[in-house]
């Protein structure tokens, strides 16, 4: 009768292995494989390993026979397996993949499953696998706009410096204006949700007048100071400064991050400032409304209320808007800001050399 080879461990070893049959954060087959190795080098055979297991004895022999070949990397990972040869060959991948990123269809502005199907010789279900492995996504589209500024490295610098260390003393408000809300109602009543029904909305609409909405979020608690304005000339932009004085601490210096929308530049915006010496205005850089975080709001906004509202008239949309405010103010949770300037300008500057080689 063979006798199954002999296992010898070193302390260590035994240690780990120990380890590994009793943890419950690593997987069962390598406890299991574990335990298989301490009992062989008890002296139990591999049919008594087998039986008090309840395992095969040629899996018992496999891994006491990798364990002696390998040592604990041996019985951690699963010997690799020749599998099906692929269908489709490494070099027709590669020509998909190129067909993908750098050709047009003859009749088209970009690759569908279908038409790419067509073209390659293969079925739909190949080609959707094949761009999922390659993180390919033809149908998708994402915008994007460079800043032409010349200060923009100055103006990055100085916004995120507010954002991740704000200066003592002082508040940090990032303000704008959320022009020509529309007060939108539906042509007829829609849908509920129901079980296997999703909620309906007609797709066409009444325009019963617009709103603009200034606001200025508090970077350090979130809460937002908002009014909404028929209009968004430097008049209206003025009456919120106003505002913003009234419902903050006279003894706080005031930094206020906002675009360049020309009313915040009007001569009369200018002489005001002059005169109130706590407010200190940080222009955002051409093309980069992304760096307002009050944006981040506006998009709550919409999204929670606006997007799906109805609203026979503008005075129902306003009430609407400030009760929203009123709740997010109650509980107000801040946005944090993670990116470094120097990531945002290493990323500027890569676009901008991608955007010379085309």
């Amino acid at each position: 009768m063979r006798v199954a080879a002999a296992v010898k461990l070193s302390d260590e070893q035994r240690r780990q292995l120990e380890k590994q049959a009793r943890a419950r954060s690593v997987s069962v087959r390598l406890a299991q494989r574990s335990k298989m190795i301490l009992l062989a080098a008890a002296g139990f055979s591999d049919l008594k390993i087998a039986a008090e297991l309840a395992v095969k004895r040629q899996t018992v022999a496999r891994w006491r026979s990798r364990f002696i070949r390998q040592g604990l990397s041996g019985i951690e990972k699963d010997a690799p397996r020749p599998g099906r040869k692929p269908q489709i060959s490494a070099k027709r991948v590669q020509e998909i993949v190129r067909l993908t990123t750098q050709e047009k269809p003859a009749d088209a502005t970009h690759w569908s499953t279908r038409s790419m199907a067509h073209t390659s010789g293969i079925s739909e279900a190949s080609v959707r696998r094949i761009w999922k492995r390659h993180g390919l996504k033809p149908h998708l589209l994402r915008t994007f706009k460079l800043s032409n500024d010349p200060r923009f490295a100055e103006k990055v610098e100085d916004i995120v410096g507010l954002y991740l260390n704000p200066p003592e003393h002082a508040l940090v408000l990032s303000v704008d204006e959320k022009s020509q809300v529309q007060a939108l109602d539906r042509t007829q009543p829609g849908l509920p949700l129901k079980k296997g029904r999703a909620g309906t909305l007609t797709h066409d609409y009444k325009r019963n007048g617009t709103t603009t909405l200034f606001a200025a979020l508090n970077t350090l608690n979130g809460k937002v100071i908002a009014t909404c304005m028929p209009q968004h000339r430097h008049q209206e932009w003025l009456k919120f400064l106003r505002l913003i004085d009234k419902s903050t601490p006279k003894s706080k210096q005031l930094h206020l991050i906002i675009d360049n929308y020309s009313p915040h530049k009007h001569p009369d915006v200018q002489a005001w400032l002059k005169n109130h010496k706590r407010f200190h205005i940080h222009f955002t850089p051409t093309s980069a409304s992304w760096l307002n975080m009050v944006e981040r709001f506006f998009r709550d906004l919409t999204q929670k209320q606006i997007r799906r509202g109805c609203f026979a008239n503008v005075a129902q949309l306003i009430e609407t808007i400030e009760a929203y405010i009123v709740q997010h103010n109650t509980q107000p949770k801040p946005f944090v800001w993670t990116a470094k300037a120097s990531d945002i300008l290493e990323k500027v500057k890569r676009a901008r050399a991608a955007s010379n080689k085309l």
